[in-house]
């Protein structure tokens, strides 16, 4: 057997696979020291041997696949912090920010995932300034991955009086949530903030400082969480969405050191770079990364993006030139 036993007699998933495992083999050794002792019972033996190699084979593919399964919700978990920031273009920016929020609020309820907000800044707008929130689903980061980068918009402002169309931008960050990472945060360069909770309603709305805020000293970067009953319970979501975001720092850097290694992803998936612009005059959206475009923003906007998802994840090269 190619897996380690007392390793898999450890795991919650795997322990009965390993027990009845090591079951088997146990009465395989049963039966090959009955043939030592009595040779005439061999074609017995070796019948009852067939049947538990019959069986040992099951409880090996079944493990395999477990393992497989694994692997694959290691690369691509089915939980992802996604986070939205306005960029340049002041109150056009943050309306942005709020709109792409909704596109993909939409597109996780059309493919059924759960969506929880963990942290939001309005702004005076109405739009947002930030937004952080927990996506849970099948195949929610493999979906999502590309989604990364910089977004752009160009569109007349409804307080535009001249007509003008005006340029601005929003972030987006797929964080996923891995089983494993390879960061360690020491405890002593993260920095703990504690708030109110902001929102609408209830006695106990804001009486509590239950919001919590980290900074890891050493890279400047902080994350904020104010949706759990319990100060408790937002530090340790905010921990989660901390190592996730390191580990995203991280990613980008090894992607720009071996990008001409990773045929398989599009561009680096470097929060700073432009992947996306939103005519909305045009009626188009262009992907600046594989140079391909679709009409019908108003549907789009409301979480109609499969057919982007497909062509990203395609990896497919469009002919069209890359709209300014």
């Amino acid at each position: 057997m190619k897996f380690d036993l007392e390793q898999l007699k450890k795991e919650h998933k795997t322990s009965y696979f390993a027990l009845e495992y090591e079951r088997l083999l146990g009465e395989e050794e049963k039966v090959l020291e009955m043939i030592k002792e009595d040779a005439s019972l061999r074609d017995l033996a070796d019948e009852e041997i067939l049947n538990i190699k019959f069986q040992k084979d099951a409880i090996e593919r079944q493990l395999e696949e477990m393992a497989k399964s694994e692997q694959e919700e290691e690369e691509f978990p089915n939980e992802i912090i996604l986070e939205v920031r306005a960029g340049a273009g002041g109150d056009e920016a943050s309306l942005f920010a709020w709109e792409l929020s909704h596109m993909y609020e939409r597109f996780s309820e059309i493919n059924n995932w759960s969506w929880k907000i963990l942290n939001e800044s309005l702004s005076s707008a109405g739009g947002y300034k930030e937004v952080s929130v927990e996506v849970r689903g099948k195949d929610v980061y493999k979906l999502l991955r590309f989604e990364t980068g910089v977004h752009r918009v160009q569109r007349i402002p409804s307080t535009e009086k001249n007509g003008r169309i005006h340029t601005s931008t929003a972030s987006v960050a797929v964080l996923p949530l891995k089983k494993k990472t390879t960061i360690v945060i020491n405890p002593a360069d993260i920095e703990i903030e504690y708030s109110r909770s902001g929102g609408a309603g209830g006695q106990n709305v804001n009486k509590v400082e239950t919001a919590v805020r980290l900074i890891h000293k050493p890279t400047g970067e902080d994350v904020r969480c104010t949706t759990e009953r319990t100060q408790l319970g937002n530090r340790e979501k905010a921990m989660m969405m901390l190592t996730s975001k390191l580990q995203m720092i991280k990613d980008e850097e090894d992607a720009k050191k071996y990008s001409g290694d990773r045929k398989s992803q599009i561009g680096t998936n470097d929060r700073s770079e432009k992947i996306r612009t939103y005519n909305f005059p045009q009626d188009r959206v262009t992907d600046h990364r594989i140079k391909q475009s679709w009409s019908n923003i108003p549907g789009i906007m409301e979480g109609n993006i499969n057919k982007i998802i497909e062509a990203l994840s395609s990896g497919v090269v469009g002919d069209e030139e890359d709209a300014e």
